[in-house]
C-alpha cells in the first residue's frame, strides 16, 4: 500500500482510487482493521481528491468468507464460534465492487474526493452465515460456541501454517460488527451534500444477495456435487433412465 502511494507521488498521479474496508476504525480490536483506517487517513492527506471505496466483506468465487466455513467443516473436528457474540456482517458481491470501480474510472472527475460505501442487502451473524453455507453444501459439522480466549488459542496454532484461514486477529475481526456506518435512509439523506458518502444505490446498482451467487461455487463441497440431487443420476441403471435422457439437446 505504501508502495502504491509512492508510485502515485512520483508519477504525479491525478487520479487515485483507494479500496478500504467497512471495518476500518481507529479503535477497532483488530489490528488489520486499524491499519486500514490508518491507510485511509494517509490517502486522504496525500491525495485529497482520491476516491475511497469502502466495501464490506466480499463474497464470490474463490472468496475467503464462505469458503472458510465449507473448508472448516471438512478439516476441523467442529466449527467454532465466539460464545455470546452477535456480531454482524453484511457481505457484498465482488462483481458489484468491480462495477462501482469501473464507473468511477469512466468518470473520475465526478467522484473526486468522494467516499463510496459498498455493502450487501442482508446482514448475518457468523453462525447464520455458516448455516447458510451448510444448507447449500449439505455438510453436517458440529458447531460449538467457545470462549473468545479459547478461539484465539486455537488460532495461534492455525496462523503459523502457510496461507492461514484463521488467525488471532481474525477472531478479533469477527467479534465486531462488519456492517455499514449508517442505515440506507441515513445514507440517502446525506448523499447530496458536498462531503456526503455515496453507496451503490447512487450508481443504480442493486446489490446482489449472497443467496443468488453462493450455490454456483459452493455446491462442489457436496458429496457428489450438485448432481447428487438430480433424479436418476445416482443409484439407477441405464435401462431405468428415460431414452431422451441419454441425448444432449443442442
Amino acid at each position: 500500500f505504501v508502495v502504491v502511494l509512492y508510485l502515485c507521488f512520483f508519477t504525479s498521479a491525478k487520479f487515485v482510487i483507494s479500496c478500504m474496508l467497512h471495518s476500518s476504525f481507529k479503535d477497532a480490536l483488530s489490528e488489520w482493521s486499524r491499519t486500514k483506517w490508518q491507510g485511509e487517513m494517509a490517502v486522504r492527506e496525500a491525495y485529497p481528491w482520491a476516491t475511497v471505496v469502502r466495501p464490506s466483506q466480499l463474497f464470490g468465487h474463490e472468496d475467503r468468507l464462505l469458503h472458510y466455513y465449507a473448508n472448516a467443516a471438512n478439516m476441523l473436528p467442529f466449527v467454532p464460534f465466539i460464545a455470546g457474540s452477535q456480531a454482524l456482517t453484511q457481505p457484498v458481491y465482488v462483481g458489484d465492487i468491480a462495477d462501482v470501480i469501473s464507473r468511477v474510472i469512466d468518470d473520475p472527475e465526478r467522484f473526486e474526493g468522494k467516499t463510496i460505501d459498498c455493502f450487501g442487502p442482508d446482514d448475518f451473524t457468523y453462525r447464520e452465515l455458516a448455516e447458510f453455507v451448510y444448507d447449500i453444501t449439505s455438510q453436517e459439522p458440529k458447531m460449538r460456541d467457545i470462549p473468545k480466549s479459547a478461539y484465539k488459542a486455537l488460532a495461534k496454532f492455525t496462523q503459523v501454517i502457510a496461507n492461514p484461514s484463521l488467525t488471532t486477529d481474525l477472531v478479533d475481526l469477527w467479534s465486531e460488527n462488519y456492517t455499514p456506518r449508517m442505515s440506507q435512509e441515513e445514507y440517502k439523506a446525506q448523499s447530496r451534500a458536498k462531503d456526503g458518502i455515496l453507496t451503490m444505490i447512487d450508481f443504480d446498482i442493486e446489490p446482489v444477495p449472497v443467496q443468488k451467487i453462493a450455490f454456483e461455487y459452493l455446491h462442489r463441497f457436496r458429496q457428489g456435487g450438485h448432481f447428487i440431487l438430480a433424479e436418476s443420476y445416482h443409484g439407477r441403471k441405464n435401462q431405468d433412465i428415460p431414452v431422451e435422457a441419454h441425448h444432449i439437446k443442442q
